[in-house]
């Protein structure tokens, strides 16, 4: 007997969704990750871990306060913005909870209920259509397994496995690959940077304290200079007086932009996307995990309706988050345009007067 419901992925979407269906499905989590495992090496998703208003009214809003272990030193509420096209700084106040990003979805599988089957540690491999559903196969442990769900879920990111089965021929939203490094340092800075670089990418850098480690990343256009990009990065901030140590590790994962709501895909009557691979992420921040939490208690809603027809009703149901990245792209050229971006950053709006030297 195979499963009704089958989510692949178990990061915020898929572990919401699974969290949140009817117990008369038989359900079933998929993750390449062991986040139970004690023997788990700590591979956390390239992100940098942290969690924007948006994301925390949902989380409110679901009734799921987040464990005070869950957040890291230090918690700041104050972002540098780096114009180095303009040459120009403003300082913004912002409230983002700073946290460990491994931890956070650590915390999202423990809460899923045991009636969820957990496939952990498996990686998908294939997945094709039959008469009355979808087949998939995945490995674990180096042997090949296969199941039939009535319905797939793809919650496995930006580059879905389960959307480029099924789905080949559909165009999906420009691709990114975000690159982070993670440095030891002494230096605690009171803010969280944006870097804006024409020169390195498009879209933007960042870097992040947590603790003894200063985190340096940006969202690169996917070619064969994205690690050059990312060294010109690393060199313009040294020369602008960042300092930091020994580097720990590097990480990279694709993300998605969707510049036009059009390539949003939302599935058929035996698939549905969630989260990013859906496409579901801002254009202008790359925020992705708000938009997670809230299709994925949409996407709850409509299966728990039965899954008859839940397709329809799912679409209606994220018609508003596709308004959402609408509005999101809207701002893309006020940010991204360095002359319109130059303009307002001399004007000082919203811009916050600080009172240390940096």
């Amino acid at each position: 007997m195979g499963y009704d419901i089958a989510i692949i992925g178990a990061g915020p979407a898929g572990c919401t969704l699974a969290r949140l269906l009817d117990k008369k499905y038989k359900v079933l989590l998929l993750d390449k990750r062991d986040l139970e495992s004690e023997d788990y090496p700590c591979i956390s998703k390239c992100c940098g871990g942290l969690l924007a208003p948006d994301a925390q009214k949902m989380l409110g809003r679901m009734g799921m306060p987040i464990p005070v272990d869950l957040l890291v030193d230090p918690q700041l509420f104050l972002v540098r913005t780096i114009d180095f096209d303009n040459n120009l700084e403003r300082y913004y106040q912002r409230f983002y909870f700073n946290m460990d990003r491994l931890a956070f979805d650590q915390w999202l599988i423990s809460i899923v209920p045991a009636n969820v089957d957990l496939a952990l540690g498996c990686t998908l491999k294939s997945c094709s259509r039959t008469e009355d559903g979808i087949r998939f196969s995945f490995s674990f442990q180096g042997k090949l397994y296969s199941e039939n769900a009535r319905v797939i879920i793809g919650a496995d990111g930006a580059h879905s496995l389960v959307k480029r089965s099924l789905f080949h021929e559909k165009k999906s939203p420009e691709e990114y690959v975000a690159i982070q490094e993670w440095f030891e340092t002494e230096h605690q800075t009171p803010h969280y940077t944006a870097i804006f670089d024409k020169t390195i990418t498009d879209f933007y850098s960042w870097t992040i304290t947590k603790g003894r480690i200063l985190i340096i990343g940006s969202a690169l256009k996917k070619n064969k200079l994205a690690l050059d990009r990312f060294r010109m990065l690393k060199m313009r901030l040294r020369d602008n007086g960042l300092v930091y140590g020994k580097k720990v590790k590097r990480e990279g994962s694709f993300i998605l932009r969707p510049k036009h709501v059009s390539t949003i895909f939302t599935g058929d009557e035996n698939s549905a996307f969630v989260g990013e691979s859906a496409g579901f992420i801002s254009p202008s921040s790359a925020e992705g995990i708000s938009y997670a939490l809230k299709s994925a208690y949409y996407l709850s809603v409509t299966l728990n309706d039965g899954l008859e027809g839940f397709q329809k009703r799912y679409r209606k149901m994220v018609s508003g988050i596709k308004w959402n990245i609408f509005g999101k792209s809207l701002k893309c050229p006020a940010m991204y345009n360095p002359i319109l971006r130059g303009l307002i950053l001399k004007t000082g709006i919203k811009a916050t007067k600080v009172f240390f030297d940096d």
